[in-house]
């Protein structure tokens, strides 16, 4: 792991975006550790809300009342300090909101107008220090226009089934694994046809595939990518001092 006290100049903020369970959330932690970053999954902030609707039963067709949930949730560091837990009133509920009602009513919650302005600034705090790699669908294209590095990941809709059904133990010639190829790809048309926000790769994003690699090779690129970034930034003459 690199020092976590680097100079402030080639630490940087790292955008990473992609579609649901193209891997960014797992290998955007995993190069943040290598490298010595934080790390933010923005996507949980989104799960927290629409699981906490969920239990409230409030719907998303109450975009008001939806945007009121909004301070009970938090973001809480692991053992790692990596942003990847999720407290609502002071409990911890990370294990909820990753449930398969959460994943068929996250894209409509998101897409809430009201909701993304309200978790707008949180997440550009975040990234103010420098150091990290914020995950997410938008981060790239809105929360972080200005990042230092963009990294958009890439997957088939069929690829990120069987990763998820993996991850999940199910059988993949089951019907819960059908489902989730088909929520996928509902979430796909949702995600990248939205009016606010929608998922797509800036258009000065390095892309990554990832169907076929191995996790430690994807992990492996976007490193490499964070390191080359930070030897540019090095190189580059630093700021004169106002009166100097």
């Amino acid at each position: 792991m690199e020092d976590p006290q680097a100079p402030a100049r080639t630490r940087l903020v790292v955008a990473l975006d992609g579609p649901g369970s193209s891997g960014k959330s797992s290998v955007g932690a995993a190069a943040a550790l290598v490298v010595g970053y934080r790390f933010c999954d923005t996507g949980l902030l989104y799960r927290a809300v629409t699981w906490l609707a969920l239990a409230r039963n409030v719907s998303a067709s109450y975009p008001h009342a939806v945007r009121g949930l909004v301070d009970e949730v938090e973001l809480a560091p692991d053992e790692q300090g990596r942003l990847s837990r999720v407290l609502v009133d002071g409990t911890d509920h990370t294990d909820d909101v990753r449930g398969p009602d959460v994943d068929a009513a996250v894209s409509a919650v998101s897409a809430i107008p009201e909701l993304r302005l309200a978790l707008l600034d949180r997440q550009r705090a975040l990234a103010m220090t420098g150091g990290i790699v914020m995950a997410g669908r938008d981060i790239g294209t809105v929360v972080l226009p200005d990042a230092d590095l963009k990294i958009f990941l890439e997957a088939s809709v069929e690829e990120r089934a069987r990763r998820r059904t993996r991850e999940r133990d199910l059988d993949p010639a089951g019907p819960e694994a059908a489902a989730i190829l088909d929520a996928l790809r509902r979430r796909d048309e949702l995600d990248s046809t939205r009016a606010v926000a929608p998922l797509r790769a800036a258009s000065d994003a390095r892309i990554i595939s990832t169907d076929g690699n191995r996790f430690e090779d994807t992990v492996d690129a976007v490193v490499n990518a964070i390191r080359d970034a930070e030897a540019r930034r090095a190189a580059e003459p630093a700021p004169s001092r106002a009166g100097a």
